[in-house]
């Protein structure tokens, strides 16, 4: 049952399964119409960290789809300009 203020009542066997005691931090998550509580991480940025690695740079991609697609545009032929002094 929710109470008037929105707190919610855990068993005390899943506090136990989870280790929650009071204080604990969660995160409820809403998957489309099913809410999950789940534990939030003690340190969420070490938690993450390293998560995408091995797998290709998003920059990396972007920047050679537009170089391909501004050649694209001039016929492939490079254009080199030279930076004004000023």
């Amino acid at each position: 049952m929710v109470s008037k203020t929105g707190a919610i009542r855990i068993p005390a066997e899943l506090r136990k399964k989870y280790n929650l005691v009071a204080g604990s931090e969660v995160v409820i998550v809403d998957y489309g119409g099913v809410l999950s509580i789940v534990p939030a991480p003690k340190d969420p940025i070490k938690q993450r960290h390293g998560m995408l690695k091995g797998k290709s740079s998003l920059t990396q991609a972007l920047l050679e789809e537009r170089a391909h697609m501004a050649l694209s545009k001039i016929g492939g032929k490079r254009l080199y300009y030279k930076k004004s002094k000023q």
